[in-house]
């Protein structure tokens, strides 16, 4: 997921044009002064060096660069984008949020950072707040990947437990991008609460056909296959499991034998 977020950022950033200041909160910034060609520059250059950082877990370096960022031009909008995913990397939740809305104070159609802010919601349990972000970053009908926006909304109304709500995002999603892992993972989860297990299973498949499972698709597995009695599969999924992810969350649940816990998708 990181990953993936961090390749929009990349994208996102080529497509910023100059802003007007905007008071809000995040990190104290130098006297505004109108951004001049080479300032715009250098803060996309060091927030882009931000973003690998931020990729290989590096934050401290990360901030680093952001603040080199800011220093060019305090009102680079993907720069407090990248500073509230750092930032809630660190649990550091009132400055992640400061930074996702001085982001979307800066640039108010800015999809990618209204994404960003509706997945930090919804992780901390803001669910109906995270929805509307993404509504939101939907809502800008220059947003290139709604197909990201539409799988964490999914992933979200899950983590309530709204199915039917989930599975209509998650079915948005896959129309615009239909090999979407995250999209195509979620939905298997819905079939699988919906009790259409050989859906899920083909979604499973789907999804080992285009590289390995995530932890959280080598449970679903496990699940899917000991509900449909095939205990060969079954054992398959847990053996990929344990050897690939040994201190996964879910495979604590599968030592445990807690069959009953969800997988987690956001």
């Amino acid at each position: 997921m990181k990953r993936t977020l961090v390749f929009l950022i990349l994208l996102g950033l080529t497509g910023c044009a100059p802003v007007a200041p905007v008071a809000s909160g995040g990190p104290a910034a130098p006297e505004e002064k109108a951004p001049t060609g080479s300032d715009r520059y250098r803060a996309k250059v060091h927030t882009e060096l931000a973003a690998g950082y931020y990729a290989r877990g590096q934050y401290a370096v990360a901030l680093s660069e952001v603040n080199t960022a800011l220093s060019s031009e305090s009102a680079y909008a993907p720069a407090y984008n990248i500073l509230g995913l750092i930032r809630a990397e660190l649990r550091e939740d009132k400055e992640a949020e400061e930074s996702f809305r001085r982001a979307i104070a800066l640039q108010p159609q800015y999809s990618e950072a209204l994404n960003n802010y509706g997945l930090f919601l919804c992780q901390r349990g803001r669910v109906e707040e995270g929805l509307n972000r993404f509504e939101s970053a939907l809502a800008n009908p220059l947003y290139t990947t709604p197909e990201m926006a539409l799988a964490n909304a999914g992933a979200c109304a899950l983590s309530k437990g709204d199915v039917s709500k989930a599975e209509v995002y998650y079915q948005r999603a896959l129309r615009h991008a239909p090999n979407l892992g995250m999209a195509l993972l979620g939905m298997a989860e819905v079939d699988f609460r919906s009790q259409r297990l050989l859906a899920a299973r083909g979604k499973l498949r789907q999804l080992a056909d285009g590289g390995e499972l995530s932890a959280q698709g080598l449970w679903l597995g496990v699940r899917v296959e000991r509900a449909l009695g095939d205990r060969g599969a079954e054992n398959t999924y847990a053996a990929q499991l344990r050897r690939r992810f040994p201190e996964a969350m879910q495979t604590q649940w599968l030592l445990m034998g807690q069959y009953d816990q969800a997988g987690g998708l956001l």
